[in-house]
Parts: C-alpha cells; structure tokens; sequence
C-alpha cells in the first residue's frame, strides 16, 4: 500500500520498494534489506500502466497507487482491504480465511516448487536472513515431496519381496525396541 507512482523505474522495469503503511501510518520500511528495487514483469507494468490511465490520468510521482478512496491524500487501509475483499474471497473459493501474508508464503511456495535458487527467493520476498524464507515462509508442495518418495523407496526395496539384496544375502530393516533410528543388518543365511 506504499507505493507511489515515482517509486517505478518503467525504463528499467523495477520497482524500489522504500516505505510501508500500518495501521494508516506511512512510516519507512521494517528492514533495511525490505528497502530495495525489485524487478517488474512486462505485463504487470503495462497493467499498471492501464490502471493509472483508467483510475489516475494526472497522477504525479509522489501520488500513491492505491489512494484512500475517500480523498484524504493518504494511501488505503491494508486492513479495510483484507476485512472487505480478502477474506471473504478466501472464504469464497473454499480456502478459509486469507490476508496478506498468505500471498507472500503462497509466493515463497511457488518460487521453491519451481526450483528457483534459494538466494533469488531470499531477495525476491526481501528478507535478511534466509533461515526466514525457508523455515517460516517455503512450504514443501505434496506432489514435489512424492518424487524422492518414490526414488527412496525403490532404493531400499529393490526387489519384490521387500528385501534388498546386500553382498549376496538378503537384508531386512531392523528397529530396537528402544531405538528411534534403524540399521540394515544382513539376515543369516538360511
């Protein structure tokens, strides 16, 4: 909801994302590395640039994109927007309820199901420590978690009787009663 018009480089495509609005509150960003220019994908900035055309002709640099619709020269509520659209379109397609932060977790979750590089998911969601993007915001997709499922399981199973051949004789895997771990012990010749 920080964002004005001037923040957009439309030469170079990017956005230089330098200040945030909480609770009505146009303050700077949390972090320093949140305070950083983000690449813009062509179609998005002909969008926005349509957007501006229908909704703001005569915007100005330091006009925001999502003015209060009640012309107090301040961008909109964040909140407003999430109580009124959000959540009851979240509601609506049978996802519960939604705010921001789900498009970010969403984002980060799509990002690492596509194989992008941790690094670039790391600067695309601004964060300044990547322990952040992985452990809190990455969510491992089911459908990407089958794939080492099912190359682990014909690595320990190789054979159709659930034994995998090891130096000629079968091997089993054994768990101690009290251990939370496993071995593979080879099973004596019968």
């Amino acid at each position: 909801m920080g964002l004005q018009w001037g923040d957009f480089d439309w030469k170079t495509l990017e956005v230089h994302i330098q200040r945030g609005v909480v609770i009505g509150r146009v303050d700077e960003v949390k972090t320093t590395n949140s305070n950083r220019r983000l690449p813009v994908h062509p179609n998005l900035a002909e969008l926005l640039v349509e957007y501006k055309a229908e909704t703001a002709p005569g915007a100005g640099n330091c006009d925001w994109l999502f003015p209060s619709p009640y012309g107090t020269g301040r961008p909109r509520w964040p909140w407003t927007i999430q109580r009124d659209h959000l959540l009851p379109a979240g509601i609506r397609a049978g996802l519960g309820p939604i705010g921001w932060h789900s498009f970010r977790h969403s984002y980060s979750t799509l990002l690492r199901s596509l194989q992008v590089d941790l690094k670039v998911q790391q600067e695309l969601l601004r964060h300044s420590d990547i322990r952040t993007t992985m452990n809190i915001y990455t969510q491992a997709v089911p459908d990407a978690m089958r794939k080492p499922i099912a190359k682990s399981w014909k690595w320990f199973f190789r054979n159709e009787s659930g034994m995998r051949k090891r130096g000629g004789k079968k091997a089993a895997i054994r768990v101690p009663k009290d251990s939370k771990s496993f071995q593979f012990r080879p099973r004596a010749s019968s």
